[in-house]
């Protein structure tokens, strides 16, 4: 992905600015035997670090889908990297160097990411910045020193690069269960009873014919009335 990255970065910078033509877009190391070996206007894009950004790294599977919805595969979220250029312009004059860095910075700054279709195979949208301050351990010019060079005029570009981890792991096929309805009619049960209603019980003393007690003393009692 480093180096589609680059080849959108450059693309981007072609397509908004720059006369293809006349001024170059180069990744070579702007060294003094780069400089003295180069022809004509140039644009140098030289890749001086590449950090993970620990504090965008999370946890969990992202989900794939296909094109009906349903999920095909499952994979560890992409991590982001931070891809440092120093920008540079070399040309005959500092004016004109000048002036074409100044359009460079304009054009960048409209710019929150890379356009889409300049880098189509990144899993998510790649950020672009420019002017960040330098990480606490480095500055321009120590880059420049590392080098060999003269400290020139230059922007920190930094993108920030999503690079899928790991591979996909297949989701299992998708399997359904029949509803299946029983409405045939059958004995209740206590245990097939309702929740909250409950079954009648046999009155004590009873065979379960729901007459109670005082019933059959009131007609012993109309016997004897009857005989006396």
């Amino acid at each position: 992905m480093i180096s589609e990255a680059d080849a959108a970065l450059a693309a981007l910078l072609r397509r908004e600015l720059l006369d293809a033509s006349r001024v170059q877009v180069v990744f070579d190391p702007p060294t003094k035997e780069w400089a003295a070996k180069r022809n004509g206007p140039a644009v140098n894009l030289f890749l001086y670090d590449i950090r993970e950004d620990t504090r965008r790294r999370s946890s969990g599977l992202v989900a794939r889908f296909n094109t009906d919805g349903r999920v095909i595969a499952r994979q560890t979220p992409p991590r982001i990297f931070r891809l440092f250029y120093l920008l540079s312009v070399w040309g005959q004059r500092a004016e004109d160097e000048h002036r074409l860095l100044g359009q460079l910075l304009d054009t960048l700054l409209t710019h929150d990411q890379i356009p889409p279709d300049l880098l189509p195979e990144a899993p998510s949208p790649v950020g672009l910045s420019i002017g960040l301050p330098p990480e606490d351990d480095r500055s321009f010019a120590d880059v420049w020193s590392a080098l060999g060079g003269e400290l020139r005029p230059s922007l920190d570009v930094v993108l920030s690069l999503p690079i899928e981890a790991g591979h996909p792991t297949p989701a299992g096929a998708l399997t359904t269960t029949p509803l299946h309805v029983d409405l045939a009619d059958r004995e209740r049960t206590p245990e097939s009873a309702p929740r909250g209603v409950s079954e009648p019980a046999d009155p004590p003393g009873g065979s379960g014919s729901g007459k109670s007690p005082g019933d059959a003393g009131r007609r012993r009692g109309r016997k004897r009335s009857a005989g006396e």
